[in-house]
């Protein structure tokens, strides 16, 4: 599907969709216990069915009402216990690579052979820290050219585990899941500087949600006691700071938007957004649950973003509409995402006027006034289409977005969203 975005600014009122990175995790955990769980708030993404979809072959029940409108997000209802698992199953990950790093040692339980397969992008993106361990501790595991198909069968043992900490965090977040299981306890360590370790602290924070508990002895260093058990309950997932994002670039390059369902507590690594927008100059006022963000002059500067590769989309637009140089450093796992995203929003905003430098690791974007618009491709990127339909405020002319249902994703409902803020989009070919 191609949508075809006038510029428009936007402003209004949003309420975000629940996080994915929690509900992911709260879904696993629920389907770890042994008994019923509810957790309202969940958006049915692409990525979260796919997490469901391999449970329920895991053992657990998942049921949902149906929303009230496409993309809204629902109650599930989880009644957990793995199943003991005999011959061989193959499981469908689709492009999601949470659902495959996180459910890989949880399929070590059940006994079985397990075939991991996927769609997309999902195939060339790495798994080698698994593969490493897996022959350390004799964990049996094949797999072609490419990373999937991957076929493993457990047990999952006790011990020693030493893995990178630089490649993903989610390779440690399947580990935390799986390891209180085992009985006998687990050290779980990082042999590099620990990235992104805000998204092992949701982990942490989830697990003792469900009366597991990992001790954090330092970052990038967890002790896990086994024989532990997951406790069924009823949970709430909060806002998304990571779709939140896209709104906050709106409103900064555009006007006055209040984004609402953010708990300002929150452990979401992509919460860093309000404070790096700040340091190009933006304005971002913090009320309770309420986040706006306003127009502001935004100059350059220097963003670090090791710890949140996912917001170098929407960073990136903003830095294309501002004043000065802005570098993006640090960013080179954004290359190892649904696309490589340093090269996609380098080649789309050059392709709508834009000033973007290519580094190995950075984006060396110079700001320009304004941006011409013309047709773009979303590289079937949900972060990507998302970050284009933001960057058409800046266009004299309209932004042609190739492959923009790839939103479905992560964020079923960000079109209507983004109509609901006054967005003027049409499918192509017909009049908005």
């Amino acid at each position: 599907m191609n949508i075809v975005v006038t510029p428009k600014k936007l402003a209004g009122t949003i309420t975000v969709p629940p996080s994915k990175s929690i509900s992911h995790r709260e879904l696993i955990c629920a389907a770890l216990a042994d008994g019923k769980s509810i957790i309202h708030n969940i958006s049915p993404s692409e990525d979260i069915r796919a997490t469901c979809r391999v449970l329920r072959e895991f053992g657990a029940r998942i049921e949902c009402a149906e929303p009230a409108a496409d993309g809204d997000a629902l109650s599930v209802e989880v009644t957990g216990g793995l199943k003991r698992i005999v011959g061989a199953r193959t499981v469908d990950c689709g492009e999601s690579g949470s659902t495959l790093r996180f459910l890989i040692p949880v399929s070590l339980l059940t006994g079985g052979e397990i075939t991991f397969t996927g769609r997309g992008r999902l195939a060339e993106r790495p798994l080698k820290p698994y593969l490493r361990l897996f022959e350390e501790h004799r964990i049996s595991c094949r797999k072609g050219a490419a990373s999937l198909p991957l076929t493993v069968q457990g047990p999952l043992t006790v011990g020693t585990y030493e893995l990178a900490g630089n490649v993903s965090s989610q390779f440690f977040t399947g580990l935390l899941l799986a390891l209180p299981l085992v009985h006998g306890d687990s050290l779980l360590r990082s042999t590099t500087e620990m990235e992104s370790a805000s998204y092992v602290g949701i982990t942490l924070d989830v697990l003792r949600r469900h009366g597991v508990e990992a001790e954090c002895e330092r970052v990038g260093t967890y002790r896990i006691r086994g024989g532990q058990h997951y406790m069924p309950g009823e949970y709430r997932v909060e806002g998304d700071y990571s779709q939140a994002a896209f709104w906050f670039a709106a409103g900064a390059v555009g006007s006055n938007l209040k984004i609402q369902g953010l708990s300002q507590d929150s452990r979401q690594g992509d919460k860093a957004i309000i404070p790096l927008i700040r340091t190009l100059g933006g304005q971002i006022e913090v009320s309770g649950a309420a986040v706006t963000a306003l127009p502001g002059r935004m100059g350059g500067g220097t963003i670090d973003v090791a710890d949140c590769p996912d917001l170098v989309p929407p960073l990136a637009v903003l830095a294309a509409c501002s004043r000065g140089v802005t570098q993006i450093a640090r960013a080179g796992r954004a290359r190892l995402k649904e696309c490589d995203r340093l090269h996609a929003m380098a080649t789309e905003l050059n392709r709508l006027g834009a000033m973007v430098e290519e580094k190995e690791d950075a984006l060396i974007i110079e700001g320009q006034k304004r941006l011409q618009g013309g047709r773009v491709s979303a590289w079937k990127d949900h972060r990507v289409a998302m970050a284009l339909a933001v960057a058409a405020q800046c266009c004299d002319e309209p932004v042609i977005i190739e492959d923009a249902g790839c939103v479905c994703k992560s964020y079923p409902r960000f079109w209507r969203d983004f109509q609901s803020l006054g967005g003027i989009i049409a499918k192509e070919g017909r009049k908005a």
